[in-house]
Protein backbone atom coordinates (compact mmCIF):
# COMPACT_ATOMS: atom_id res chain seq x y z
CA UNK A 1 0.00 0.00 0.00
CA UNK A 2 1.24 3.38 -0.76
CA UNK A 3 0.50 4.72 2.81
CA UNK A 4 1.50 1.66 4.54
CA UNK A 5 3.88 3.08 7.86
CA UNK A 6 7.62 1.95 8.06
CA UNK A 7 7.89 -0.92 10.66
CA UNK A 8 9.31 0.22 14.06
CA UNK A 9 13.30 -0.62 12.56
CA UNK A 10 12.50 1.32 9.59
CA UNK A 11 14.39 -1.06 7.48
CA UNK A 12 13.10 -2.29 3.90
CA UNK A 13 13.47 -5.97 4.89
CA UNK A 14 10.57 -5.12 7.76
CA UNK A 15 8.63 -3.40 5.42
CA UNK A 16 8.56 -6.10 2.82
CA UNK A 17 7.56 -8.61 5.22
CA UNK A 18 4.64 -6.26 6.80
CA UNK A 19 3.16 -6.05 2.72
CA UNK A 20 3.71 -9.81 2.08
CA UNK A 21 1.79 -10.49 5.70
CA UNK A 22 -0.84 -8.08 4.07
CA UNK A 23 -1.39 -9.23 0.58
CA UNK A 24 -1.54 -12.83 2.30
CA UNK A 25 -4.37 -11.89 4.42
CA UNK A 26 -6.24 -10.23 1.99
CA UNK A 27 -5.82 -12.78 -0.23
CA UNK A 28 -6.67 -15.83 1.77
CA UNK A 29 -10.07 -13.83 2.59
CA UNK A 30 -10.85 -13.36 -0.73
CA UNK A 31 -10.29 -16.84 -1.77
CA UNK A 32 -12.57 -17.84 0.98
CA UNK A 33 -15.43 -15.71 -0.58
CA UNK A 34 -15.43 -17.42 -4.02
CA UNK A 35 -13.22 -14.70 -5.84
CA UNK A 36 -11.34 -16.47 -8.74
CA UNK A 37 -8.48 -13.88 -9.26
CA UNK A 38 -7.98 -13.56 -5.33
CA UNK A 39 -4.63 -12.57 -6.22
CA UNK A 40 -4.93 -9.91 -8.50
CA UNK A 41 -8.12 -8.37 -6.70
CA UNK A 42 -5.88 -8.18 -3.52
CA UNK A 43 -3.25 -6.36 -5.33
CA UNK A 44 -5.77 -4.09 -6.84
CA UNK A 45 -7.07 -3.38 -2.81
CA UNK A 46 -3.87 -3.10 -1.74
CA UNK A 47 -2.64 -0.48 -5.02
CA UNK A 48 -5.73 1.90 -3.88
CA UNK A 49 -6.26 2.17 -0.40
CA UNK A 50 -4.52 4.57 0.76
CA UNK A 51 -4.86 3.69 4.62
CA UNK A 52 -4.93 -0.12 6.44
CA UNK A 53 -8.80 1.09 7.52
CA UNK A 54 -9.55 1.67 4.14
CA UNK A 55 -7.80 -1.76 3.17
CA UNK A 56 -9.89 -3.57 5.14
CA UNK A 57 -13.20 -1.81 4.43
CA UNK A 58 -12.68 -2.31 0.85
CA UNK A 59 -12.13 -6.31 1.71
CA UNK A 60 -15.19 -6.34 3.84
CA UNK A 61 -17.02 -5.08 1.02
CA UNK A 62 -15.71 -7.38 -1.83
CA UNK A 63 -16.03 -10.00 0.49
CA UNK A 64 -19.66 -9.10 1.26
CA UNK A 65 -20.46 -9.50 -2.85
CA UNK A 66 -20.03 -6.08 -4.04
CA UNK A 67 -18.05 -6.20 -7.20
CA UNK A 68 -14.42 -5.38 -7.46
CA UNK A 69 -14.98 -2.03 -9.84
CA UNK A 70 -17.35 -0.64 -7.05
CA UNK A 71 -15.16 -1.36 -4.40
CA UNK A 72 -12.07 0.38 -5.77
CA UNK A 73 -14.37 2.90 -7.48
CA UNK A 74 -12.84 2.57 -10.91
CA UNK A 75 -12.63 0.00 -13.98
CA UNK A 76 -9.90 -0.72 -16.79
CA UNK A 77 -11.79 -0.16 -20.24
CA UNK A 78 -9.88 0.01 -23.49
CA UNK A 79 -7.05 1.52 -22.04
CA UNK A 80 -8.89 4.68 -20.62
CA UNK A 81 -9.48 4.26 -16.26
CA UNK A 82 -13.07 4.86 -16.19
CA UNK A 83 -14.78 5.82 -12.96
CA UNK A 84 -17.65 3.77 -11.61
CA UNK A 85 -20.39 4.93 -8.79
CA UNK A 86 -22.64 2.29 -6.73
CA UNK A 87 -25.78 1.89 -8.89
CA UNK A 88 -23.85 2.23 -12.19
CA UNK A 89 -23.47 -0.51 -14.81
CA UNK A 90 -19.66 -2.14 -14.64
CA UNK A 91 -18.01 -1.97 -18.52
CA UNK A 92 -17.80 -5.39 -19.54
CA UNK A 93 -14.30 -6.50 -21.05
CA UNK A 94 -16.18 -7.44 -24.03
CA UNK A 95 -17.69 -4.29 -24.86
CA UNK A 96 -13.87 -3.29 -25.67
CA UNK A 97 -14.51 -5.16 -29.11
CA UNK A 98 -17.54 -2.82 -29.46
CA UNK A 99 -15.21 0.39 -29.35
CA UNK A 100 -12.43 -1.60 -31.76
CA UNK A 101 -15.04 -2.16 -34.74
CA UNK A 102 -16.43 1.99 -34.20
CA UNK A 103 -12.66 2.81 -34.57
CA UNK A 104 -12.17 0.30 -37.83
CA UNK A 105 -15.21 1.48 -39.37
CA UNK A 106 -15.02 5.20 -38.49
CA UNK A 107 -11.70 6.33 -38.00
CA UNK A 108 -12.11 9.74 -38.58
CA UNK A 109 -14.93 10.69 -37.11
CA UNK A 110 -15.68 14.05 -35.21
CA UNK A 111 -18.94 13.28 -34.17
CA UNK A 112 -19.60 10.63 -31.80
CA UNK A 113 -22.59 9.41 -29.18
CA UNK A 114 -22.72 6.91 -26.40
CA UNK A 115 -26.36 6.31 -26.36
CA UNK A 116 -27.12 4.08 -23.01
CA UNK A 117 -23.95 5.00 -21.89
CA UNK A 118 -23.67 4.12 -18.33
CA UNK A 119 -20.57 5.41 -17.11
CA UNK A 120 -19.87 6.52 -19.98
CA UNK A 121 -16.93 4.01 -20.38
CA UNK A 122 -17.28 3.44 -24.63
CA UNK A 123 -17.53 7.21 -25.20
CA UNK A 124 -14.33 8.12 -22.88
CA UNK A 125 -12.79 5.46 -24.91
CA UNK A 126 -13.67 6.61 -28.37
CA UNK A 127 -12.54 9.70 -27.92
CA UNK A 128 -9.05 8.80 -26.18
CA UNK A 129 -8.34 6.64 -29.47
CA UNK A 130 -9.68 9.14 -31.97
CA UNK A 131 -8.56 12.48 -30.58
CA UNK A 132 -10.37 15.77 -30.38
CA UNK A 133 -13.85 14.86 -31.09
CA UNK A 134 -17.74 16.63 -30.27
CA UNK A 135 -18.78 13.80 -27.55
CA UNK A 136 -22.02 13.30 -25.98
CA UNK A 137 -24.17 10.60 -24.10
CA UNK A 138 -27.27 9.64 -23.12
CA UNK A 139 -28.61 7.35 -20.43
CA UNK A 140 -31.95 7.59 -19.14
CA UNK A 141 -30.59 6.95 -15.44
CA UNK A 142 -29.39 10.37 -13.37
CA UNK A 143 -26.95 7.79 -11.63
CA UNK A 144 -25.39 7.45 -14.64
CA UNK A 145 -25.45 10.35 -16.24
CA UNK A 146 -23.89 11.91 -13.50
CA UNK A 147 -21.13 9.61 -13.29
CA UNK A 148 -20.61 9.61 -16.87
CA UNK A 149 -20.17 13.52 -16.76
CA UNK A 150 -16.95 12.41 -15.18
CA UNK A 151 -15.36 10.08 -16.99
CA UNK A 152 -16.15 12.61 -20.13
CA UNK A 153 -15.10 15.87 -18.59
CA UNK A 154 -10.97 15.46 -19.64
CA UNK A 155 -12.55 15.04 -23.13
CA UNK A 156 -14.85 17.92 -23.46
CA UNK A 157 -17.90 15.72 -23.46
CA UNK A 158 -21.49 16.36 -22.62
CA UNK A 159 -23.94 13.69 -20.85
CA UNK A 160 -27.30 13.47 -20.97
CA UNK A 161 -30.50 12.52 -19.17
CA UNK A 162 -33.54 10.85 -21.14
CA UNK A 163 -35.17 8.17 -23.27
CA UNK A 164 -32.60 7.39 -26.26
CA UNK A 165 -32.54 10.18 -29.20
CA UNK A 166 -35.33 12.53 -26.33
CA UNK A 167 -31.75 13.11 -24.37
CA UNK A 168 -29.57 13.95 -27.33
CA UNK A 169 -29.50 17.43 -28.59
CA UNK A 170 -31.23 18.46 -31.82
CA UNK A 171 -28.31 19.66 -33.55
CA UNK A 172 -27.02 16.22 -33.62
CA UNK A 173 -29.72 15.17 -35.77
CA UNK A 174 -27.90 14.22 -39.39
CA UNK A 175 -24.46 14.33 -38.19
CA UNK A 176 -23.28 11.32 -35.92
CA UNK A 177 -20.39 9.39 -37.17
CA UNK A 178 -20.32 6.96 -34.51
CA UNK A 179 -22.98 6.26 -32.86
CA UNK A 180 -22.30 3.36 -30.03
CA UNK A 181 -25.41 1.99 -28.26
CA UNK A 182 -24.46 -0.79 -25.69
CA UNK A 183 -27.92 -1.56 -25.37
CA UNK A 184 -29.63 -3.95 -22.40
CA UNK A 185 -30.11 -7.43 -23.92
CA UNK A 186 -31.13 -9.63 -21.23
CA UNK A 187 -34.37 -11.16 -21.98
CA UNK A 188 -36.39 -10.22 -18.68
CA UNK A 189 -36.47 -13.81 -18.13
CA UNK A 190 -32.92 -14.31 -17.87
CA UNK A 191 -32.71 -11.48 -15.67
CA UNK A 192 -33.02 -13.47 -12.37
CA UNK A 193 -30.53 -15.99 -13.62
CA UNK A 194 -27.19 -13.00 -13.91
CA UNK A 195 -24.58 -13.36 -11.83
CA UNK A 196 -25.37 -11.90 -8.61
CA UNK A 197 -23.02 -9.05 -8.47
CA UNK A 198 -24.86 -7.84 -11.98
CA UNK A 199 -28.14 -8.75 -10.34
CA UNK A 200 -27.87 -7.44 -7.28
CA UNK A 201 -25.77 -4.35 -7.90
CA UNK A 202 -26.56 -2.96 -11.81
CA UNK A 203 -29.64 -1.15 -12.72
CA UNK A 204 -32.21 -2.85 -13.75
CA UNK A 205 -32.38 -0.63 -16.84
CA UNK A 206 -28.97 -1.71 -18.00
CA UNK A 207 -29.72 -5.62 -17.81
CA UNK A 208 -33.45 -5.92 -19.17
CA UNK A 209 -33.74 -5.79 -22.67
CA UNK A 210 -37.95 -6.98 -22.50
CA UNK A 211 -38.92 -9.93 -23.95
CA UNK A 212 -36.12 -11.55 -26.26
CA UNK A 213 -33.87 -8.83 -25.14
CA UNK A 214 -34.52 -6.77 -28.12
CA UNK A 215 -36.84 -3.83 -27.40
CA UNK A 216 -34.07 -1.16 -26.72
CA UNK A 217 -32.24 -2.69 -30.01
CA UNK A 218 -35.30 -2.27 -31.98
CA UNK A 219 -36.05 1.37 -30.76
CA UNK A 220 -31.95 2.53 -31.25
CA UNK A 221 -31.95 0.73 -34.83
CA UNK A 222 -35.37 2.57 -35.71
CA UNK A 223 -34.03 6.27 -34.88
CA UNK A 224 -30.41 5.86 -36.05
CA UNK A 225 -30.88 6.87 -39.53
CA UNK A 226 -32.09 9.87 -39.02
CA UNK A 227 -29.19 11.09 -36.71
CA UNK A 228 -26.67 9.46 -38.01
CA UNK A 229 -24.20 11.77 -41.01
CA UNK A 230 -23.36 10.28 -44.34
CA UNK A 231 -21.01 7.48 -43.77
CA UNK A 232 -22.05 7.06 -39.97
CA UNK A 233 -22.52 3.38 -38.37
CA UNK A 234 -24.43 2.54 -35.60
CA UNK A 235 -23.16 0.06 -33.03
CA UNK A 236 -24.83 -2.55 -31.11
CA UNK A 237 -23.51 -5.57 -28.53
CA UNK A 238 -25.31 -8.36 -28.24
CA UNK A 239 -25.25 -12.35 -27.95
CA UNK A 240 -24.42 -14.91 -29.72
CA UNK A 241 -28.30 -16.47 -29.70
CA UNK A 242 -30.03 -12.95 -30.11
CA UNK A 243 -27.35 -11.88 -33.47
CA UNK A 244 -29.09 -13.04 -36.41
CA UNK A 245 -32.41 -11.68 -34.97
CA UNK A 246 -30.75 -8.11 -34.42
CA UNK A 247 -28.69 -8.12 -38.18
CA UNK A 248 -32.55 -8.57 -39.62
CA UNK A 249 -33.79 -5.74 -37.05
CA UNK A 250 -30.95 -3.35 -38.68
CA UNK A 251 -31.99 -4.36 -42.00
CA UNK A 252 -35.83 -3.15 -41.43
CA UNK A 253 -34.49 -0.27 -40.58
CA UNK A 254 -32.64 0.56 -43.44
CA UNK A 255 -29.06 0.60 -42.26
CA UNK A 256 -26.63 -2.34 -44.09
CA UNK A 257 -25.47 -4.70 -41.19
CA UNK A 258 -22.83 -6.77 -40.51
CA UNK A 259 -21.74 -8.71 -37.49
CA UNK A 260 -18.40 -9.58 -36.43
CA UNK A 261 -17.68 -11.66 -33.14
CA UNK A 262 -14.56 -11.86 -31.42
CA UNK A 263 -14.72 -15.92 -29.72
CA UNK A 264 -11.87 -15.19 -27.17
CA UNK A 265 -14.04 -12.00 -26.03
CA UNK A 266 -17.51 -13.88 -26.51
CA UNK A 267 -18.27 -10.37 -28.04
CA UNK A 268 -20.40 -9.68 -30.91
CA UNK A 269 -21.52 -6.68 -32.19
CA UNK A 270 -23.46 -5.49 -34.85
CA UNK A 271 -22.69 -2.66 -37.32
CA UNK A 272 -25.11 -0.97 -39.33
CA UNK A 273 -24.11 1.38 -42.19
CA UNK A 274 -26.35 4.56 -43.02
CA UNK A 275 -27.63 4.06 -46.42
CA UNK A 276 -27.17 7.85 -47.38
Amino acid sequence: MPSRSPSPSGSSADSSADFSASRDAVVVALRAAGCVFAEDEADLILATARTPAERDAMVARRVGGLPLELVVGWAEFHGVRVTVEPGVFVPRRRTEFLVDQALAHAPHASVVVDLCCGSGAVGAALAASLGPVELHAADIDPVAVRCARRNLAAHGGHAHQGDLFDALPAGLRGRIGILAANVPYVPTGEVPLLPAEARDHEPLTALDGGGDGLDVLRRVAAGAPDWLAPGGVLLVETSERQAPAAVEVFARAGLRPRLAVDDELFAHVVTGFGVR
